[in-house]
Parts: C-alpha cells; structure tokens; sequence
C-alpha cells in the first residue's frame, strides 16, 4: 500500500454533526458545528470551537453557556439551514420549526425535538487562530424517555444519529463491534444457546402482550352461589345415613359354616407317643444327685493355650 503526503489540514472524519445553541429563553440562537467532542471524563468536560465572526460566539463569550444538542436524521435538514444561516438577521427556531425547551442549570435554552441535549458551563477560552475553543464543564445530560427501556438503560441507537465527514452527512450503519471485542473470549456453544433462548422468551413474551391487548376486555367475574343454595334450587334431598343391618351379617356367617371345606390350621402340631419326650439311652441333662454337672470330669479334646512366660 502507498500514501500521498499532503499538507497539514483538518483530515479527521467522522465527527458529529450537532446543533449548538445559546442565548435565552426569550432570545434563543442555534448554530450547527463539527468541532466539538469530550475532553475529560472527571469530571465531564467537552469543548466547541467556534470562528470569532459567529453571532453565536459573542453569544457564547457574553453568558458563558451554551447547550449541544445531538441531530439526527430526522432533523438533518433544520440542522443543515442552521449552519449556513446567521442568527443576526434570522430566527432560526421560527424558519425550521424548532422548540426551544428551558434547562435545569443553564439560561441557554436545549431543542425538545433533539434526543440528547447537553448543558455546559465555560470554564476557559482558548485563542487558536481561526476559531477559540471554548472548554466547558458538563452539567446535565438530558435524554428523551422514548429511548429508554424498562431498566433505565439508554439506547441512543434507536434514533438514528447523523455524522459529519468531510463536507457530507451520513447516517449510521449499525452496530459492528463493542468496546473490548478483540480481546474478549470465544462464547461457548452452551452460552449461545442460552443467549438464543433468552432472546426468543423476550420476542415470545412481546407478541403475548400485544395479543392480549388486542383481545377484548376480561369479563366482570361471577359470583358463585354456595354449595348448599346450589342443593336447593336443584331439589336435592339430604340422605340418611345408613343404617348396619345385623340380619345381613348373620346369614353371612352362616353361609360361611355351610362350607364343604372348612378352615384347618395348615401347621398343627401332631402328639408324639404319649406325650413324653424320649431321650433313648441318654439321660437328660441336669444336675447330678451329687450336684454337679455332667461330663464334669472329662477332659477337653484340645489342651487349652496358656501364652509362654
């Protein structure tokens, strides 16, 4: 790859395209401007620079104010008439239909139809030849609700940002990368497959709600009657209780006695001779006349172990 060394020049592109407006309430002024960005992160600081010739830089320089209003598509052609139009001989809020809305910490008035307005504080001014760059403190941001979603998380992509390059407008692609991709882990199949069915339950529960917006009102809920008016209007009598019947059970005993094969015990125990136990030659063990026991004099067939001393 060659490069054409050129002179040195403003070849820094994209920039945003804002609309930047200062003055007051009763006498508002917006210009449209390219120079300008974030400086500092703590605390908040930004800057515009601006040609000394500009109304809006006497306007800027006198009140020390000044508010950044973001453009998008939709107020590309207000934002262009504003750039090449001088606020000295022209309201440009009446020629483009602008509104302007009243800020919480500066005089300087913020465009209603603008997604982001940014109200700054002047801290220094800085003389650089063909424009003086006025270094301000941010004070507030104000968002529109509409870009908002349920956890308060601003989604400023939704309302289609326009930037500056190179004496042109151009609208934003899309999303193609975030902060710290290059460096970030491969997600795993597990973890796409969550995020996946993740995504389809949040499409599924929104197409449920907009069903059910669509369908028509619940109907009143009806009361329903107790059980026991329910038995009255239908003629139910209320039952007795039965009564045993002892004449019942007494043929069923004696249908059982009838049997031609009656209960045995399947183990009964059957008499040996005449009842007493025979132990042949052996006598019964117990105790000798001379009160000992038997086999008392034999000896043991094994000699008993006694440990070596």
């Amino acid at each position: 790859m060659t490069k054409t060394t050129w002179k040195a020049g403003t070849m820094i592109y994209p920039l945003p395209a804002v609309m930047v407006t200062s003055g007051t309430m009763e006498k508002p002024n917006v210009f449209t401007a390219a120079w300008t960005g974030v400086i500092n992160s703590e605390p908040a600081m930004t800057y515009v620079s601006i040609r000394p010739s500009r109304y809006s830089h006497e306007l800027i320089e006198q009140n020390g104010e000044f508010v950044i209003n973001l453009t998008t598509q939709d107020l590309l052609h207000a934002a262009d008439f504003c750039g090449v139009k001088s606020g000295r001989d022209t309201d440009k809020f009446a020629e483009t239909g602008l509104t302007p809305m009243p800020c919480k910490f500066v005089k300087a008035p913020q465009i209603a139809q603008s997604p982001v307005s940014v109200e700054c504080k002047v801290t220094e001014i800085k003389k650089l030849g063909s424009h003086d760059m006025f270094m301000a403190e941010i004070l507030a941001v104000n968002v529109d609700d509409s870009l908002l979603d349920e956890a308060g998380k601003l989604a400023l992509e939704k309302c289609g940002l326009v930037a500056f390059c190179h004496g042109g407008y151009y609208g934003l692609s899309g999303q193609i990368g975030t902060f710290g991709f290059s460096v970030a882990k491969k997600k795993s199949r597990k973890q796409k497959i969550h995020e996946i069915k993740a995504k389809r339950r949040l499409e599924k529960a929104a197409h449920a709600a907009e069903e059910s917006e669509e369908e028509e009102e619940v109907k009143p809920f009806k009361k329903r009657k107790p059980a026991f008016e329910h038995r009255e209007d239908r003629g139910f009598e209320e039952r007795k209780p039965r009564k045993f019947n002892h004449a019942d059970r007494r043929r069923e005993d004696r249908r059982f006695d009838d049997d031609e094969k009656p209960f045995k015990k399947p183990f009964a125990k059957k008499t040996f001779g005449d009842g007493k136990k025979d132990f042949g030659d052996r006598k019964p063990f117990r105790k000798t006349f001379d009160g000992k026991k038997p086999f008392a004099d034999k000896k043991p067939a094994h000699k008993p172990f006694k440990p070596k001393a």
